[in-house]
């Protein structure tokens, strides 16, 4: 696994976790898919969310040098898409997520989960 790629997808998975984006899954679909190597699929509560997602993905990535080869979508249209060339981000709002069902679709991709990588380290006292 290329270390800067996952690296970005982690960050990419902070930034919206960070902004309440919902139900955030990562896909590893490198060897199966020929556009990109990850999906990050994320699920917005309005347009007003959407809007604020993409904007702090932009922000953050360009902090770092990384900017968009392509964006698509129109947050009225309920689906919203960032090309980072290995990292492909879909952001949703609940009902065309449910619609378009990507984690079916791509059922044969691994699962990344970061959700626990937040925990920190806790002492118990005895």
């Amino acid at each position: 696994m290329n270390d800067i790629i996952y690296d970005i997808v982690k960050k990419i998975y902070e930034v919206l976790d960070d902004k309440k984006g919902q139900s955030i899954t990562v896909l590893s679909v490198k060897g199966i898919s020929p556009i990109s190597d990850y999906f990050v699929i994320a699920t917005a509560t309005s347009s007003t969310h959407m809007n604020a997602l993409v904007n702090h993905v932009e922000k953050e990535m360009s902090n770092l040098g990384i900017y968009p080869r392509h964006k698509e979508g129109k947050d009225h249209g309920g689906w919203l898409l960032i090309d980072y060339r290995d990292v492909v981000i879909h952001i949703f709002n609940a009902e065309t997520r449910q619609y378009y069902a990507l984690e079916r679709i791509w059922s044969d991709a691994t699962p990344i989960d970061f959700s626990l990588k937040h925990v920190k380290n806790v002492e118990f006292s005895s």
